[in-house]
């Protein structure tokens, strides 16, 4: 038995914190439903590619007005602290505090109308990661459907043999809840990502999930698989159902993970060069995003990083200038770096959180006197919103709508959660179209609004 502890989260401003164990049997992976959800998969008669997603996920949502949607010329209470710096495409300003992204604006775009309307951090992180409503808020935080990065897994499975589907770096974490929005849902624990735990940076990292239960040989378990192919001799008459032939696949996939060298290469962080590393930056950001390329090249079709600590109510100015220049150089190294290697068209690169902050700023007291907290800071907002988006095939140096004067709501091109959703579907080759069956076995459509971002197409 594998027992994987994601650690604990930050506290959020909701004042939770909390801790998540999966326990993983290597005989036991599959679940009920399984068998339909493989051979649905293997039914699809989609055109997918062979392209996969690096999800950065900014939990605990930052402000557009702050990183990709600067506002100069509005007053000192909504435009903040920062001037916007000029980037190498005409027109595409983003924060000073970003000055080597600045030199790959044209590997990436940038959503700025995006919205979705709350300022809950539930609800917007399960809008964000699921595209659905269904009433998720802080009074009822319960994921109701499969995070993008669950659905992906199933209908494409991992790119290359013994390598995740699905991996998270170092866990996949929203607003406290480990997988919370980015899990599986109704399609199974199976479908939840894979997470590493630890620290890349550090310098003995390793990924412990990869070990056996204590005891477990890799010759025991052939003997197990070979005691396994005995009783299957002996029971031929069911051989060829299709049940039988999916979970089997999906034995033959956890072995193969388990046992096999190529996962243990990719994770093996160690192995990259010296100098790339300090390019990424050495600390946990920076490394997470290093490590999470390695999985993509090595064959995971969706790998999500974690980067927590956004919920800037106070002391805007310390925690952007602490947060930013990191930011900036994984970002920017991970672009490079794709495109040195020939993989930026196969590699999308998409960076959000569940929602941005205010527009206006606060006046940095949380109740108490003005400036008690530190520096003016903001608070939730979903009515605008920023999502970068960049390779796979996704044009760069494009900026897709407007918000208003003030950055209060999209001016031009509004664009939802499904729509984003959507975009990173038909790069995969994903049909947005796609169906699931709910608990009692009625088709529901993965998108409400299944209409890409045709300007990024």
């Amino acid at each position: 038995m594998i027992r994987i502890d994601f650690g604990s989260t930050a506290r959020y401003c909701d004042g939770l914190s909390r801790r998540s164990f999966l326990q993983l049997g290597v005989a036991g992976m599959a679940s009920i439903g399984l068998p339909r959800l493989l051979q649905a998969r293997e039914q699809s008669s989609t055109s997918k590619k062979n392209t996969s997603v690096i999800l950065i996920w900014l939990d605990g949502g930052p402000s557009h007005m702050d990183l990709y949607d600067m506002k100069p010329d509005a007053p000192v209470e909504y435009r903040g602290i920062w001037k916007p710096g000029r980037t190498k495409v005409p027109g595409f300003d983003i924060t000073e505090l970003f000055p080597k992204q600045a030199k790959v604006t044209d590997k990436f775009s940038i959503v700025r109308s995006l919205h979705h309307d709350t300022g809950d951090h539930f609800a917007g992180g399960h809008r964000m990661l699921t595209a659905k409503d269904m009433g998720v808020s802080g009074a009822k935080t319960e994921q109701m459907f499969p995070g993008i990065g669950a659905i992906v897994a199933r209908e494409l499975g991992p790119r290359q043999p013994g390598i995740p589907a699905y991996t998270a770096v170092p866990y996949a974490s929203s607003i406290g809840l480990n997988p919370g929005y980015f899990g599986g849902n109704l399609l199974g624990m199976q479908y939840n990502p894979f997470a590493t735990g630890g620290d890349p940076s550090g310098p003995n990292f390793t990924v412990q999930n990869l070990n056996m239960a204590a005891g477990l040989t890799l010759n025991k378990m052939e003997d197990r698989r070979s005691l396994l192919k005995h009783f299957d001799t002996a029971r031929k008459s069911i051989d060829k159902l299709p049940e039988v032939h999916a979970m089997d696949r999906f034995s033959q996939e956890a072995y193969d993970f388990v046992t096999g060298p190529a996962a243990r290469r990719a994770f093996d962080i160690n192995r990259e060069d010296p100098r790339l590393r300090d390019r990424y930056g050495r600390h946990s950001w920076g490394q997470s995003v290093l490590l999470a390329r390695r999985l993509a090249e090595a064959g995971s079709t969706f790998v999500t990083v974690h980067f927590g600590g956004w919920d800037h109510h106070w002391d805007l100015k310390a925690g952007m200038e602490n947060n930013l220049p990191i930011v900036d150089s994984a970002v920017a190294a991970l672009f490079e770096d794709l495109s040195e290697r020939g993989l930026l068209e196969t590699t999308l690169v998409v960076l959000c959180g569940e929602f941005s902050r205010t527009p206006r700023m606060n006046d940095g007291g949380n109740g108490g006197p003005p400036g008690s907290k530190g520096t003016p800071g903001r608070d939730h907002w979903g009515d605008s919103m920023f999502c970068l988006l960049g390779g796979g095939g996704v044009k760069g140096g494009v900026i897709v709508g407007s918000t208003d004067r003030l950055g209060n709501r999209p001016a031009t091109r509004p664009v939802t959660p499904a729509n984003i959703h959507a975009t990173i579907y038909t790069v995969l080759g994903i049909d947005p179209k796609l169906h699931l069956f709910d608990h009692t076995g009625r088709p529901v459509p993965v998108l409400d609004d299944p209409t890409p971002i045709e300007e990024l197409l």
